[in-house]
């Protein structure tokens, strides 16, 4: 029973940081999509 909650304490501490890094992806694609339209725009202008 110990290892079983040793092993369950493991996998939760090695997913937290990746589930974070796939967030900080997600959030940093936007801001880039973001910026590529008000740059695409401010060609329009020219």
């Amino acid at each position: 029973m110990r290892k079983l909650a040793a092993f369950i304490a493991i996998a939760f501490t090695l997913s937290v940081p990746l589930a974070g890094c796939n967030t900080m992806k997600g959030a940093g694609q936007d801001i880039q999509k973001g910026g590529e339209k008000l740059e695409n725009s401010a060609d329009k202008k020219k």
